[in-house]
């Protein structure tokens, strides 16, 4: 090596000329060998010292610190004793003498060295690394760099990462345990001292509107009149140093409070200067005072005080995310809380000067959300522990949540405060499940808090009240499926829908009203359509009048969702209670819609086209979509009257049938359609009445669809008009006998219908063998398009009902079916084609397998198996993209439906199944890193294996009878081995929702069938999978799923104790590279022989850790080294 100082010179042209704007990516990896190699060096530290201690060059410093880094974590083991103490005394020195120049981060790099030497060294060889440390922190000059050794400390030998053996993690969580307490005690000491200190200039406080806050609710929320002295004392002005020094205290105190337990060792004077400190955040008058002196200096040290208090927020949030609590830290909790409240008063607390909202306003937008965090913990953790104690106001306390949720500055800190408000409602409503005795007075308790939160809640979704907000919101771009405005809607509804779960009665009364007043404004607009030249136009123009009927308009929609979301509060065991109400409402409903559609206010000419049209269309819409959610209601209605007076119902009914049919055409706009498509297939499918088919509404939708003259509808209307015809013919009437169905007429009404809708496809038959010019082709996609997803949709919308429908629904597609059959080997390389036809088989296999009879299906896959042959599996995978994959995927489901019928029908097919698994399929994907098809494959594996286990083993009674005595006979041996081989090879792929999935299916296996206690599992394959696992956990490849491995290998290992602590152990140890056999010994001695599964599993995680760590050591040590 050159000399030293040569070194450093050359070392920072070297640096320079890296990050050199310049310098090739070439010549930047050359110039990073280099310096590897140099790092490498024995005796490169040396360098390092030297070029740390002489050198101003950020980027070397840094370089010199890493090459440190990497010799004390990698390479410690074999750095000769005496380099060690050397290096161990020169860093801190280094340290001492440079803090207060080095740039900060080379500073907290270097701290981070010299912790690193603790984390190896401390007792044994490094005694004094914890007392230095303490002593920095005492000493005034050194407290800030004692301040920052303590959290890297904390940082860095609380929770080490993975490069210790588990013997010393636990060795160092002791070692600091015992120090927490002194370690708290100088951290409450230097807070205290410093407020304390500055507290004594600020002896005249200037007259402040603060000085007359202990109102009322403080002394009640505080208990002692001293405690609320003490917090009212006007918080000192801190100079920077101090400043500096607090934050670097709380940020430690809230590293330690995230693992130490709460303990008494958190003293109550402790808990107080922290809440000193969490004033900073909330008084305004900080920042007043910055603004004032005006100099930007002054400013910055406003917002620094204003990190004081989010600091102290975190501390306080640490601690109350705590949910086991010890019995003698409640009552230090009850005072938090009390503290904490008298903050959260100081906040909203109205005067002058300020409305509750400037005020939020004015605060730290970090600090506000701190505050948030921590009553969302105080409600969703402690509020069952808290609101026993009957010296804690909780209804003043939902007072000041209220001030604080409807008065956020943001619409996000708005959201979150709904969050709280939710998870309130939630205990409230499980409280009362619990507690049916005293439900009254639980719900009196708080019946006016709820109140005003409904009503307030209402009052922020409409214009009417806070257009301003509402018009910030964006209704345009999709996030998670829904606009920002339909988040804060449905947020909102939400927490409407909790409190009528709670107080139904008050809760319609609040809605209703404001539903009515705005109700009115849509009625009337009659008035105001006037007959124009091309059609109808509405007769308001004045921009006034326009914005306010589009705030009315937009108010109605929201309110009409909301009537619609209350619902379900309404049927079942409340439904006679509730009656009336609920008839008020689909009255109304019903009355709106039709109204809508008789005027088509959809298709009127208004002044402001833009705004007002979708306005109108929506309102229209959600009356439509709120009426369909009051379709079990409906239901309900008819079980009820359909024998004495029913005449109210069908009034009911008819009418709104009467206002769907005008809006089923492809004229109408398709937001419209769709909602009144989806009410008449909820009337259709939920409500059923006998009456339907017979309304002349309903007959004029049936012409309209079977007419192929007239225009079809777009392809997810058409869909669900389709449903609802066929289930209006398919499904059973309610409250009917089976004599009463008249299901002759409606099977031969039902055949015609899909006779109707199916012509063109069926005639596809007869030209599907000749070959098509391209034109023709495209034509006779959309022809298959069209009918197969109608098809499809009525089969899916039938699979759950009664036989006879099934039955009637199979009759009426039996010749498609047949076709389609035909035509699938015309179209078996036009892979969108095979797609949509596999669907619709799969879907006919999963509803309607048993009508379709046995002689058809299996003709139906032996087609398929046909088809399906290697070559044509491989161009699907390999060349055809996701489409191909979809396709086999799609079969193989049909193939999983398959070999899950019980009985013996479709037994045959088994072996030709498992021989396309293993023989066709699997080879193709095996070694393809894609994940496409290989879920679908081993799901297939999975069922025949869990629904055909006696294919395998053939149980005898006698067998089971003698246990003992004779082993389960065989079958198909070969077949059961090649696919647990296949399960074990997919643990070795980084695929991790193959991995995890494959694991669930072979522990089911066990469960269910006792897999691992089978003898060729046993004896060939147990402890092989037992390997795999293991190796898996010491790759860390599939961490996230450490828990579930560790079970299955306790399950795995379970079957056979004896063998696995006597045979498998020791071979495994045997078989590790890169740990000597000294090493193998201890790990083999730390796997104590449990066999309980805790204990088991976190054998298995220490072998795991203790194995990867002496790898690293021993990568660590120079080459050469003699080990003894």
């Amino acid at each position: 090596m050159a000399s030293e100082e040569a070194s450093l010179r050359a070392l920072e042209s070297l640096m320079t000329e890296f990050f050199h704007n310049c310098t090739t990516n070439e010549r930047k990896r050359e110039i990073e060998e280099l310096l590897n190699n140099f790092a490498q060096q024995i005796g490169a530290w040396r360098f390092c010292l030297y070029f740390l201690s002489s050198t101003r060059n950020d980027y070397v410093m840094m370089y010199s610190l890493t090459v440190f880094e990497n010799l004390i974590n990698k390479m410690w083991l074999g750095v000769p004793s005496q380099d060690k103490m050397e290096i161990r005394s020169c860093l801190p020195k280094l340290l001492l003498a440079h803090h207060k120049t080095l740039p900060y981060f080379i500073r907290n790099k270097l701290c981070k060295v010299i912790v690193d030497i603790g984390r190896q060294d401390w007792p044994m060889f490094y005694h004094d690394f914890f007392t230095n440390i303490l002593q920095l922190i005492q000493s005034p000059v050194t407290t800030p760099l004692g301040l920052i050794m303590l959290k890297t400390t904390s940082e860095e030998l609380a929770c080490p990462r993975e490069d210790l053996s588990v013997a010393r993690k636990e060795e160092l969580r002791k070692l600091l345990l015992d120090q927490v307490q002194t370690v708290l005690g100088l951290l409450t000491g230097i807070l205290e001292s410093i407020w304390d200190k500055h507290s004594v200039t600020a002896a005249t406080p200037p007259p402040s509107p603060t000085s007359g806050e202990s109102g009322d609710l403080l002394s009640s929320l505080l208990q002692s009149p001293s405690a609320a002295k003490l917090l009212n004392q006007p918080i000192p002005i801190l100079d920077t140093e101090s400043e500096y020094i607090c934050s670097l205290a709380l940020e430690c105190l809230a590293h330690l409070f995230s693992w130490i337990p709460l303990s008494t060792s958190i003293t109550p004077s402790l808990l107080t200067t922290i809440f000193h400190f969490a004033r900073f955040g909330c008084d305004t008058r900080v920042r007043k005072m910055s603004s004032v002196n005006g100099s930007s200096q002054n400013s910055v040290l406003g917002q620094e005080r204003g990190r004081l208090g989010v600091l102290a927020m975190s501390c306080i949030n640490e601690l109350m995310s705590k949910n086991c609590v010890p019995m003698e830290f409640e009552e230090y909790l009850l005072r938090m809380f009390q503290q904490t409240f008298y903050l959260l008063q100081k906040i909203t607390k109205e005067n002058n000067a300020h409305t509750v909202k400037s005020r939020l306003e004015e605060l730290d937008e970090s600090y506000i959300e701190k505050f948030t965090d921590f009553l969302r913990l105080f409600v969703s953790v402690h509020l069952r522990r808290i609101e026993s104690y009957s010296q804690f106001p909780v209804v003043e306390f939902l007072a000041l949540l209220f001030k604080y949720t409807f008065h956020q500055p943001t619409h996000e800190g708005y959201f979150s405060c709904l969050d709280i408000w939710t998870l309130f409602l939630d205990y409230l409503t499980s409280k009362i499940k619990s507690r049916l005795a005293d439900k009254e007075a639980v719900l009196n308790r708080y019946e006016d808090a709820l109140v005003l939160l409904l009503t307030e809640v209402l009052n922020r979704i409409q214009f009417r009240y806070n257009q301003a907000q509402l018009e910030e919101l964006d209704d345009e771009t999709l996030d998670d499926d829904q606009t920002e405005w339909q988040r804060y809607l449905r947020q909102s509804l939400e927490v409407v829908a909790k409190v009528m779960e709670l107080l139904p009665t008050h809760a319609f009364s609040t809605l209703f009203p404001v539903l009515q007043d705005n109700l009115e404004v849509y009625l009337g607009l009659q008035q105001f359509v006037v007959t124009s030249g091309t059609g109808h136009r509405l007769n308001i123009t004045a921009e006034n009048d326009c914005r306010r009927l589009h705030c009315s308009l937009r108010d109605l929609s929201s309110l009409l969702q909301a009537v619609g979301r209350l619902a379900e509060y309404f049927i079942g065991d409340v439904f006679a209670a509730r009656f009336n109400d609920a008839l008020t409402v689909v009255e109304r409903l019903v009355k709106v819609t039709l109204y809508g559609s008789q005027i088509k206010l959809y298709n009127i000419e208004t002044a402001v086209p833009s705004v007002l049209k979708p306005d109108l269309i929506d309102v229209h819409a959600q009356s439509l979509a709120a009426l369909q959610a009051y379709a079990h209601w409906l239901a309900q209605f008819y079980s009820e009257v359909h024998r004495q007076n029913p005449e109210q119902f069908i009034s009911l009914v008819s009418t709104a049938l009467e206002a769907i049919t005008p809006l089923i055409s492809s004229k109408v706009q398709e937001k419209l359609l769709l909602s009144a498509c989806h009410l008449l297939v909820s009337l259709a499918t939920t409500v059923r009445p006998v009456f339907l088919i017979s309304i002349p509404a309903v007959q004029k939708v049936f012409n309209r669809i079977t007419d192929t003259s007239a225009q079809r509808l777009p392809d997810k209307a058409q869909v669900l008009v389709c449903r609802a015809l066929s289930n209006v013919l398919l499904l059973p009437w309610p409250n009917l006998p089976e004599g009463e169905q008249q299901w002759a007429v409606r099977s031969t009404n039902h055949a015609s219908l899909i006779s109707a809708l199916t012509r063109e496809y069926r005639q596809l038959k007869s030209n599907a063998i000749l070959p098509q010019r391209k034109v023709q082709l495209e034509d006779t996609k959309v022809i298959i398009h069209q009918t197969l997803s109608v098809l499809e949709d009525i089969v899916e919308s039938i699979s759950g009902e009664s036989t006879k429908s099934r039955q009637i629904c199979y009759q009426s597609l039996q010749e498609s079916v047949q076709v389609s059959l035909a035509l699938f080997p015309a179209f078996i390389h036009q892979s969108d084609v095979t797609d949509e036809m596999l669907s619709f088989f799969l879907t006919l296999f999963q509803g309607l397998r048993v009508q379709m009879g046995v002689p058809f299906t299996e003709q139906i896959i032996q087609t398929f198996l046909n088809m399906f042959t290697r070559e044509q599996l491989a161009e699907s995978i390999l060349h055809e993209g996701s489409t191909g994959c979809r396709v086999v995927e799609k079969f193989l489901k049909i193939l999983q439906v398959v070999v899950q019928e019980p009985g013996q029908v479709f037994k045959p097919f088994l072996p030709s199944v498992i021989s396309l698994c293993m023989e066709q399929v699997y080879p193709i994907i095996a070694e393809r890193s894609s994940p496409d098809v290989k879920a679908e494959l081993f799901e297939l594996l999975f069922r025949v294996l869990h629904h055909n286990w006696r294919y395998f083993f053939k149980s005898s009674v006698l067998a089971s009878v003698q246990r003992g005595v004779a082993e389960e006979q065989m079958e198909n041996e070969a077949q059961f081995s090649a696919i647990m081989q296949a399960f074990g090879q997919s643990f070795l792929q980084p695929d991790i929702h193959l991995f995890k999935q494959n694991l669930f299916y072979l522990e089911t296996l066990n469960t269910k069938q006792k897999l691992y206690h089978k003898k060729i599992f046993r004896t060939t394959m147990l402890f092989q999978f037992v390997n795999v696992l293991l190796q898996v956990l010491v790759h860390k490849s599939h961490d996230l799923l450490q828990e579930e491995i560790g079970i299955a290998t306790y399950n795995m290992a379970s079957v056979d104790f004896d063998g696995f602590y006597s045979a498998f152990l020791p071979e495994f140890l045997a078989s590790c590279d890169g740990v000597d056999s000294n090493q193998k010994n201890v790990l083999g001695r730390n796997f104590k022989m449990d066999r309980d599964l805790p204990s088991f599993t976190q054998n298995v995680h220490r072998l795991v850790n203790d194995l990867r760590y002496y790898r690293l050591c021993n990568d660590s040590l120079p080459p050469g080294t003699v080990k003894l």
